[in-house]
Order: C-alpha cells, then sequence, then structure tokens
C-alpha cells in the first residue's frame, strides 16, 4: 500500500521571474546567439528527425532575427512628421487666403 504525503516548498529555493522589459538590442544578441547554437546542434546531429527539428528552429531564429532588426531600425528613424491635418488642397487654400 502507498502513502501519500504532502511536501512543503521551500520558498527560499524558488525562484522570482523578471518581467523587465529588454532593449531590442539585447533580444537581437540573445537571438543570434540562440542561432549560433542552433547551427553547431544542426552540425552535429544525425538522426533524421532531429535535423528536421533544427532547421525548423534555425528558419525561425532568422524570421525572428530579421523582424527585431526592422523593429531596431524603424526605432532609430524619426518618424516624418505630418505637415498638414486636413487635405493638401484644403491646406493650399488656408496659404493663398489666408
Amino acid at each position: 500500500m502507498k502513502s501519500i504525503t504532502h511536501h512543503k516548498y521551500n520558498t527560499s529555493q524558488l525562484t522570482q521571474e523578471d518581467f523587465t522589459p529588454v532593449s531590442i538590442m539585447d533580444s537581437i544578441e540573445k537571438t543570434r546567439q540562440a542561432l549560433e547554437f542552433a547551427y553547431a546542434g544542426f552540425d552535429n546531429a544525425t538522426d533524421a528527425d532531429m535535423i528536421d527539428s533544427y532547421i525548423y528552429e534555425i528558419i525561425a531564429l532568422q524570421k525572428r532575427h530579421a523582424h527585431l532588426v526592422s523593429l531596431a531600425v524603424a526605432e532609430k528613424q524619426p518618424e516624418e512628421p505630418v505637415s498638414y491635418t486636413h487635405s493638401p488642397i484644403r491646406t493650399l487654400v488656408s496659404h493663398v487666403f489666408g
């Protein structure tokens, strides 16, 4: 006969998640490192299922990297100021007729 006992968890051993925002550059670096690990795993894989797994992982990481780079580029480019709030014709008329 089995007995069931309840164990209490020691709260000092539990880790707390860190939900602070990560910069785009940090995300790009972490993605680049993950991509290097995936390439290394692919190079050493011998099983067909593992090779497929690494191929999917590499493709996903490449797409993530491209997305993060496009976000970083967009973040560095200032937004073009809107020169008018109405139609261009209305702006022209208001400039001409005061």
